[in-house]
């Protein structure tokens, strides 16, 4: 096992063959996000999984545009020899729902997220599909 899989504890769905939902009615891959206001924020493009407790933990959501162009400097407070420290860059278009914080409606297919508003979405870290996620962007989300 490679040194930072022993730091990695989510993996998503798709990387874990023996692994899958065991209720395929409430398998959200593809479902659409809506926020608090039920406005429409991405697509649920996989689940992440921790592997120490076999459980789904997050919703991997590819975010719609209204997200990445919201108005909304993209930058942390954080001023390193006067240049602020960027948070979401080209490309990074994924962010993380924690599932207790989902609500399923399985006839229409979506998941709502009820706490949480659109400027919330477009103020939180994102990622690029693919990428490895640690205990640091975690914490940065919550």
């Amino acid at each position: 096992m490679k040194t930072e899989d022993k730091e990695r504890n989510l993996y998503n769905l798709d990387e874990l063959s023996s692994y899958k939902v065991a209720d395929s009615k409430k398998d959200v891959r593809g479902w659409k996000v809506k926020d608090a206001d039920h406005k429409v924020v991405g697509e649920v493009d996989n689940l992440f999984v921790n592997k120490n407790t076999e459980r789904v933990v997050y919703l991997d959501v590819k975010v719609n545009d209204s997200i990445i162009s919201f108005n909304f400097k993209p930058y942390t407070t954080k001023v390193k020899d006067g240049v602020h420290d960027f948070i979401n860059e080209d490309g990074e278009n994924h962010l993380i729902i924690p599932i207790g914080m989902a609500t399923l409606d399985l006839e229409k297919e979506v998941v709502f997220t009820n706490r949480i508003n659109h400027e919330t979405f477009a103020q939180t870290r994102r990622f690029k599909k693919g990428t490895p996620l640690y205990r640091d962007y975690e914490v940065d989300v919550y």
